[in-house]
């Protein structure tokens, strides 16, 4: 089960989730939301019309906006 994570390279708050993520063991893949115009709208529906990034999809579907390590290890647990 992998993460997709909508980021931009200048967002330190995508940095520091991406290299939490890693000490975690926790797959994820990456999309720059200002190389790709259709993630951009995607983060823009989940997030009240803002590009606001860290945007986590999660394998069930759901997203979250700028979630604590803690809070994506909890939501993992929970789909198994």
């Amino acid at each position: 089960m992998s993460l997709t994570m909508y980021t931009t390279p200048w967002c330190g708050y995508c940095q520091r989730l991406k290299a939490q993520l890693g000490r975690a063991g926790i797959a994820f893949s990456e999309v720059d939301i200002e190389r790709d115009p259709e993630a951009a709208a995607y983060v823009e529906s989940v997030n009240g019309g803002n590009q606001t990034v860290p945007t986590i999809v999660y394998p069930d579907g759901t997203a979250a906006t700028n979630p604590s390590i803690k809070d994506v290890q909890a939501h993992m647990a929970t789909l198994g």
